[in-house]
């Protein structure tokens, strides 16, 4: 789990300082799931037994709510409904002077969260739907490793 954490934490680091993308708000939030299954990871490879196990479960609804982070996402990009987030919509200008304007300005440009990051050109899945993937993947791996270790009667 912490090495799953780590590897989307890490893309999304890479995407946003080496390749030059600004995240949106909602990019931001569906990084916040793999910042909690990196941690849960690391305490469960420091536990043993029962508590590591019952880490292990904590990674279910983490997993959930790092997928429904995703839909969400993906809903907005694909114009399904309208961003939760007030970052995410256009900005009101207020009259004033030029000098009011841009102080008004934030220091760093935003992303609108309807426009999609597209990695690999000839795919057309965009970051957001990447995300959602590799979730929905780590959470069958914590499910199928927990589901084993109950089969095999380890606990």
């Amino acid at each position: 789990m912490m090495v799953a954490g780590l590897a989307a934490l890490g893309i999304a680091a890479w995407v946003e300082h080496g390749l030059g993308e600004v995240p949106c708000g909602l990019c931001l939030w569906e990084r916040w799931p793999w910042r909690v299954l990196a941690v849960l990871g690391l305490f469960a490879a420091l536990s043993r037994g029962r508590v590591a196990r019952g880490l292990l479960w904590l990674g279910i609804p983490v997993m959930l709510a790092a997928c429904g982070l995703s839909a969400v996402h993906v809903g907005v990009e694909q114009g399904w409904w309208p961003s939760p987030l007030p970052e995410c919509q256009a900005p009101v200008f207020h009259p004033g002077t030029f000098a009011e304007r841009l102080a008004a300005m934030p220091l760093r440009p935003s992303k609108p969260c309807d426009a999609p990051t597209y990695l690999v050109g000839a795919l057309p899945v965009s970051m957001a739907g990447m995300d959602g993937l590799y979730a929905a993947c780590v959470l069958a791996v914590i499910a199928y490793c927990l589901a084993r270790g109950r089969r095999s009667g380890r606990r």
